[in-house]
């Protein structure tokens, strides 16, 4: 398929490249490539390959990313409702890798919606630590929730707030920061061609404008010594060497650090943010200018993967290098928000104790804590518990809705559990008819004896852990020879 391009992109892109521009743009006569990333926190790398029936080849940049074929649909088999794997444009998985994150760490995604990177950070913490996913448009965190459940995350808080609202509350509390900043979406115009025709040089500029705020955000919340990973899916030198100078510029105790890339990783273009093309020749520090060589572009025409930046920014550990919580922008008001009232040991949780004691093999341990009716698991060591008037969406694991003289556990809970967990299980095999129509919202006819009971004390009748080859996928109840399903009319399959 042949992608028109804007012809003022087409100019700047061969200004810019010179002599490698006919590659470059050679590179939108082909087919582009495809990626998912497997579920660290569900499956092996090993076991995955066994079970995938897809036709795969590693990502040389991902430890859990592979290419597969343009013939296979992942998105649509069973083992993906399973939250097996996770459908990811390759060089997407790369910001992820060079953030570094470790088992046990405080790791903010500021600009987390649709859940990507996310469940990425969350393979990576191995269910310990904390993730804090947030995003400042609230009509994107419902794919952000729906992807983390799927995943079979626990550990993880999501916020719908500004950086700068986040900054004032929890200022200097996370090792490790993901900014994968909005942008003009340039490198993603052969995935998806739509974001051509909204592209402009005044999108370039605005987006570069809100780039710097919430890169001032994102250095007022790390802690000192942490690390913030910039990444964006453009070209455009404003949004990317030119954003980093001038964070570096405003920041002097951070600088780009040194990273291992990966074959076809190109360094970043400090030829490119000073001089005639965009004007104030001198306007950045020598500093910052050499310190954008240390970042990485990836370039379509020098890889199997789509247009991405990424900057590694490190922090000095100095105190005296820790800038002030983020400013809000002037001329916006504080917003009075509705504060999401949490109430612990305020509310009756004896609904959910005897539903554990009734379905689990070993009660969950942790602490427990309320929106409305709707109960939620928490880390007793997690210290971002100080919400205050923040915006959340979920302060922790959703296990479920507790209801008159009864409690409904929710899709989250079936899939953040390991099957041998629940009394009742319910086995489909992920290629079986009777799979799809699970997935559909169907109810089975099943009879007794085919059902997993932990032991023949277990009566037949109630809640019952559906799994597709052995992993969890929601919930049904069993009564009189019939699955009946409970999976959420908004999961099913179509």
């Amino acid at each position: 398929m042949t992608i028109l391009l804007p012809q003022a992109f087409r100019d700047k892109m061969q200004r810019l490249l010179a002599d490698e521009y006919p590659e470059f743009a050679a590179c939108y006569d082909r087919p582009r490539h495809r990626g998912l990333r497997y579920n660290p926190l569900k499956i092996t790398a090993d076991e995955f390959l066994k079970r995938c029936p897809f036709h795969l080849s590693p990502v040389p940049w991902a430890e859990e990313g592979f290419y597969y074929e343009a013939g296979d649909r992942p998105g649509k088999h069973p083992l993906y409702h399973a939250g097996l794997y996770y459908v990811q444009e390759p060089s997407a998985m790369a910001p992820v890798e060079l953030l570094d994150v470790r088992p046990g760490e405080t790791v903010l995604d500021l600009c987390a919606a649709p859940g990507g990177k996310s469940t990425q950070i969350a393979g990576k913490l191995k269910g310990t630590g904390l993730l804090v996913a947030n995003d400042s448009q609230p009509d994107r965190v419902r794919s952000l929730v729906k992807n983390l459940a799927i995943f079979g995350v626990r550990n993880a808080i999501v916020t719908a707030e500004t950086p700068e609202r986040l900054a004032e509350r929890w200022a200097g509390r996370f090792d490790k920061i993901l900014v994968d900043a909005p942008c003009s979406g340039e490198g993603m115009f052969r995935k998806d061609p739509a974001l051509i025709p909204v592209w402009s040089e005044r999108t370039v500029k605005s987006c570069a404008a809100v780039q710097d705020a919430i890169l001032d955000a994102a250095a007022a919340l790390v802690r000192p010594g942490g690390r913030i990973v910039y990444a964006t899916c453009t070209f455009s030198p404003e949004e990317n060497e030119r954003t980093v100078a001038r964070f570096l510029d405003r920041h002097p105790a951070f600088s780009v650090a040194g990273t291992r890339g990966a074959a076809g990783f190109a360094p970043g273009r400090p030829d490119w943010i000073n001089g005639d093309a965009y004007g104030n020749p001198g306007e950045f520090s020598e500093r910052a200018v050499r310190s954008v060589a240390r970042a990485w572009r990836l370039w379509p025409h020098r890889l199997a993967g789509e247009g991405h930046f990424v900057a590694v920014l490190q922090h000095d550990g100095s105190e005296g290098g820790r800038p002030a919580a983020a400013a809000r922008p002037p001329g916006r008001p504080k917003k009075k928000k509705k504060k999401a009232v949490l109430r612990e040991g305020a509310v009756d949780l004896s609904a959910w104790f005897a539903f554990m004691e009734t379905h689990l093999r070993e009660p969950i341990e942790g602490r427990w804590t309320c929106i409305g009716n709707h109960v939620y698991w928490m880390d007793p060591a997690w210290e971002l518990t100080d919400f205050g008037d923040l915006t959340v969406v979920r302060p922790g694991w959703y296990v479920g809705e507790l209801r008159k003289n009864r409690f409904e556990p929710s899709q989250a809970l079936a899939m953040g559990l390991a099957a041998d967990r629940f009394v009742r299980r319910a086995e489909l095999a992920s290629d079986s008819p009777e799979a799809i129509r699970y997935l559909r919202g169907e109810s089975l006819e099943w009879p007794e004896e085919r059902l997993v009971r932990a032991d023949g004390s277990v009566p037949p009748k109630g809640w019952c852990l559906v799994c597709l080859d052995g992993f969890p996928v929601g919930f049904a109840k069993w009564q009189d020879g019939m699955l009946k399903n409970a999976y959420p009319a908004g999961w099913r399959w179509i």
